[in-house]
């Protein structure tokens, strides 16, 4: 291990995490009924230009009004470049920062515009005398802030979450596609021909460079990596096999925008029953081996190292946030 030891953001379960519209009163007062971990209401791209005011005022109403259990609460605000992202700072951590867990930075691109929304907010909790620190949730879409993402993860101290937003960063590369997150039909590679002359072409993941850099970025930093949004709703195997590649790649969770795919990610981004027993009994032998005074730990006839060790460890604390949710 290196001297420099990583800090952990705040502990959260961050399986699941659903966009609602904050222009929408509807969805906003079904929210807290909804099984994802995390309801982010926005404010940003799905909120019209002449509803930022009323959205707004929607989500504070919300915050203040509504008991939202154990659920992690989030806003989007709008980017730096417009007009309404002081206001949406101001107006919601002024009159609902004590409700708010979360604020999601949109199209992050320096880490001096991470500093910035820290700054605000800070001075905020200060002059309101909120003793709950709001923390900051990353959004990487746009090819500057994949460029700068190592600072940008290490910005602030806020900072828990770091989430990839596919559709937005295909428009910032100029990438030849039209998709929310999902395949890309003419993303592949051809194999050389066989002796009858016969060609295969193998799909692609177009998304995997920009997804593992994100993973690894988020992790160094003690972050919770998020996978971004899969448009198609109606294709469940589609999302299921993006969910999985996503687990694969070591992130936290993945973002929803519909309620059909909420099941699918608590699912997959929690660990089995087989594997929380698995870590029990590597726990319960690392235990019996401290108590003996050994210096070793064996399980099942095989030697274990102090990974598996940490492994284990994290398998049952996110086991008992599960339960305890």
């Amino acid at each position: 291990m290196s001297f420099t030891m990583i800090a952990e953001a705040t502990p959260r379960l961050n399986r699941s995490e659903l966009a609602i519209p904050g222009s929408n009163s509807k969805f906003i007062e079904k929210a807290p009924a909804s099984m994802a971990d995390v309801i982010f209401f926005d404010l940003e791209d799905s909120v019209a230009v002449d509803q930022k005011d009323q959205a707004r005022s929607n989500v504070i109403q919300a915050l203040n009004d509504i008991d939202f259990g154990r659920k992690t609460v989030s806003i989007r605000i709008n980017g730096l470049d417009t007009p309404f992202m002081y206001r949406d700072v101001i107006d919601v951590v002024e009159q609902a920062g004590h409700k708010l867990d979360l604020i999601m930075i949109p199209k992050v691109g320096t880490a001096a515009d991470v500093y910035a929304i820290d700054m605000l907010v800070t001075q905020i909790e200060n002059s309101k005398k909120i003793t709950k620190r709001i923390g900051f949730e990353l959004l990487i879409e746009t090819s500057l802030g994949m460029q700068n993402i190592n600072s940008i993860a290490g910005a602030s101290r806020r900072n828990e979450t770091m989430l990839l937003g596919t559709a937005d960063f295909a428009a910032s590369t100029k990438a030849q596609t039209t998709r929310i997150g999902g395949a890309n039909p003419n993303y592949g590679i051809l194999t050389d021909p066989a002796e009858d002359g016969t060609r295969l072409f193998h799909w692609g993941d177009m998304w995997h460079y920009a997804l593992a850099r994100m993973v690894v970025a988020a992790r160094a930093n003690g972050l919770r990596p998020v996978d971004g949004p899969f448009g198609d709703f109606r294709d469940e195997k589609g999302y299921l096999v993006a969910t999985k590649r996503a687990v694969s790649l070591g992130c936290e969770g993945k973002m929803v925008v519909h309620p059909s795919q909420i099941d699918i990610a608590n699912t997959l981004f929690s660990p089995s029953d087989a594997e929380i027993a698995q870590a029990r009994k590597i726990l319960k032998a690392m235990a019996a081996a401290e108590q003996a005074g050994a210096g070793a730990v064996s399980l099942d006839g095989k030697m274990i190292d102090i990974a598996s060790i940490r492994q284990a460890e994290v398998i049952v604390q996110k086991a008992e946030r599960i339960a305890n949710g």
